[in-house]
């Protein structure tokens, strides 16, 4: 049976912690900065992991990683 491809927009998107939780970036840190406070640009700059139920589709796409 051939190896599974990993999906390489995952890959980009998502990695492992240590303790094998999914970390994810925050969105809305783009564009149309200037309307937003500095304190809520500076509080999208911390990962975030990912929600309980992505997780099972994450790895589906992300195999080996």
């Amino acid at each position: 049976m051939p190896k599974m491809k990993t999906n390489r927009g995952a890959a980009k998107r998502f990695s492992r912690t240590g303790s094998g939780q999914l970390k994810r970036a925050q969105s809305h840190r783009r564009h149309i900065l200037t309307k937003k406070s500095t304190k809520r640009k500076r509080h999208l700059r911390d990962a975030a992991t990912v929600h309980k139920n992505d997780i099972k589709m994450i790895n589906r796409m992300m195999p080996y990683v």
